[in-house]
């Protein structure tokens, strides 16, 4: 029954959106990371890791009440990585830049980028929960470009 819930999700993201992307459905992401989705632009496909998804909405707001809510968010981001005209670019971009500020500032871009696509296909119910999902999905990036430029001040 979950993946049948997933998939009517997912199927109607892709119908709203016009994506052309195709969709994988995995429990686990593997190598230990909890990753909810992952696109991969060589086949213009989406993987999403439900088993992830819980364990993200378990740690963000304490059960798994908001799992679809957060399943739509997620998978929203991830069709963003898919539909964004811009990510060839940045991420030619991100592979020959010499400065690791550069490249932080360039993941971030990328990641607000899916976010600001999300956003598009979010039902405005949900837009409070996407906030905070948004907020603590970019935070690590924000970090780390802080950590960047304090060590290059110093």
């Amino acid at each position: 029954m979950e993946r049948t819930t997933a998939k009517q999700i997912f199927d109607e993201l892709l119908n709203m959106s016009g994506s052309k992307a195709s969709v994988k459905i995995k429990s686990r992401f593997p190598g230990g990371r909890n990753v909810g989705g992952k696109y991969r632009p060589s086949d213009h496909s989406v993987t999403m890791y439900l088993d992830e998804i819980k364990k993200q909405c378990i740690t963000l707001f304490g059960s798994l009440e908001d799992y679809e809510r957060l399943l739509r968010i997620v998978f929203a981001h991830e069709l963003g990585h898919a539909e964004d005209s811009a990510l060839s670019e940045l991420s030619d971009r991100y592979d020959t830049c010499e400065s690791e500020l550069e490249r932080k500032r360039i993941a971030l871009r990328i990641e607000e980028n899916a976010w600001d696509y999300a956003r598009s296909l979010v039902p405005d119910a949900d837009i409070e929960m996407l906030d905070t999902v948004i907020y603590y999905s970019l935070q690590a990036y924000r970090d780390a470009i802080a950590e960047e430029t304090a060590r290059e001040i110093a």
